[in-house]
């Protein structure tokens, strides 16, 4: 079992830049897909990333590929997610999850969930 406390949320103009991260407890962090997904007022949960086991395969949705990063660091039980160029319809709370072993775009694939952090991006 995994438990995930995302972190780095807030208030960012247009244009701006914030890193999230999801950190993660428990020794089996490196056996875990991890995605980042996001949710905006009256929207369905949306796909934004996910990153495999060992870091070296990632995977964007396209609104937001070439705009932010997934990386992570097994030692610290974290990832990471960098948003660049952000837009006021980026806003949303953006919430990690993890998958034990293999990869996922759809969310109810996802076995843990963090409570999110809330990303607003002004116009």
């Amino acid at each position: 079992q995994v438990q995930l406390v995302e972190s780095g949320g807030g208030l960012v103009q247009a244009g701006g830049s914030l890193r999230l991260s999801c950190a993660a407890s428990g020794r089996t962090f490196s056996s875990y897909t991890i995605g980042w997904f996001r949710q905006a007022p009256g929207k369905e949960r949306e796909f934004v990333a996910r990153i495999s086991r060992s870091g070296g395969t990632t995977y964007y949705a396209s609104s937001l590929k070439g705009r932010c990063t997934i990386s992570r660091d097994n030692d610290k039980n974290t990832v990471y997610l960098q948003m660049n160029s952000l837009k006021p319809e980026d806003t949303a709370v953006y919430l990690c999850a993890a998958r034990w072993w293999t990869y996922s775009d759809d969310a109810s694939m996802y076995n843990y969930w963090g409570q999110g952090t809330q990303v607003t991006v002004s116009s």
